[in-house]
Order: C-alpha cells, then sequence, then structure tokens
C-alpha cells in the first residue's frame, strides 16, 4: 500500500511541476489574464457578523498566507512579464494577497468578491469577469484576485490557495491555458 501510495506521489509531483513551468513560460510572454486565488486564511467561513468594510470581522491571511502572497509576488517579479493592473475581490484575504504580492494598490473589483447566492446576481457578477476579461488587450499580464468558488465558477478547477489559473476567453466561456501553484 505505501509503495502504491509513493508511487502515485512520484508520478504525480513531477506533472504539477511541469504545469507549472508550462504556466511560467506563458506568464513570460505577457498578454495574459491570471485567475489568483487568495493566499492562504486562518479559516474556512466568514463570521456571521461579517462587514466588507471591516477586515476584523472576515477570514484574514494567515502568517503562511502572508508569506506566500509574498512569495507569489517575488516568483512574478523573477518569471512574469510586468503586472498591468491588479482588480481584486473587496475581501480583506484577497486585496491583502494583491497588495503583498505585487506591491502596489489593487482595483477593487465587486464581481470578484464571493459569488452570490441569488442565480441572476451570480450569473451577472461571473458576466462582469468575463466582460473584464473578453476586453482585456494589452502585452503585459492582467492579474485578478478572487475566492475558489468564481474560480471554479469560470473554469471548472478547484485551485489551491494561492494558485494560479491562467486564462483567455473562448466563445461563451474561458479555456484554461495554465497553472501556476505556490
Amino acid at each position: 500500500m505505501l509503495r502504491s501510495v509513493l508511487a502515485l506521489l512520484l508520478l504525480v509531483i513531477p506533472a504539477a511541476a511541469h504545469a507549472t513551468e508550462a504556466g511560467w513560460a506563458l506568464l513570460r510572454d505577457g498578454g495574459h489574464v491570471v485567475l489568483l486565488r487568495h493566499a492562504m486564511v486562518t479559516g474556512t467561513t466568514d463570521p456571521a457578523n461579517f462587514d466588507i468594510e471591516k477586515c476584523a470581522t472576515q477570514v484574514n491571511l494567515s502568517v503562511r498566507g502572508k508569506q506566500q502572497a509574498r512569495k507569489i509576488g517575488a516568483l512574478f517579479d523573477a518569471r512574469a512579464a510586468p503586472v498591468e493592473r491588479v482588480l481584486s475581490s473587496r475581501y480583506c484575504r484577497s486585496l491583502d494577497t494583491a497588495r503583498t504580492a505585487f506591491r502596489e494598490e489593487p482595483k477593487p473589483f465587486a464581481p470578484l468578491d464571493l459569488l452570490k447566492t441569488d442565480a441572476s446576481e451570480k450569473a451577472a457578477q461571473l458576466e462582469a469577469i468575463m466582460n473584464e476579461i473578453r476586453a482585456y488587450s494589452g502585452s503585459d499580464n492582467v492579474v485578478m484576485v478572487t475566492h475558489l468558488e468564481n474560480i471554479m465558477a469560470l473554469t471548472g478547477i478547484s485551485p489551491r490557495e494561492g494558485e494560479a489559473v491562467i486564462v483567455e476567453p473562448q466563445g461563451d466561456g474561458l479555456r484554461v491555458l495554465g497553472r501556476v501553484t505556490f
């Protein structure tokens, strides 16, 4: 049993490393949109007294999350074309990931907030994100810092905390070009 698990790990780890290298190659070329899940956090759900204006009422970056965000920024600096613009969910964990990683004030973009539960509000939110992605045509990269649920709804992928998913518009949806894990 242990040998089977080890053999599986030996197959998965190189595949993930290869995927990450392919993702960096795309980002080095520039002109891409990156959906970045916020870095590691202290809990799993926001408290009942949640207030988007008050970080003390939200799940926030953990110590490891702050380190991860710094690592994300350092690797983007070293391995990717410049980042033209950073958009972020208004949640503190996303804003702090963006500020720490890219050392600039991100543009808060409400559609990147956690998805609404109302179907029509959720559809409008996803359409606003899609419109932003479709409108991008620059030569540098754009980063959108958001949440697991948003990335899953847009791509079908369940990224880890701090994982980047590189996308491009395709038809009515998105095509995943690559991923980078940190």
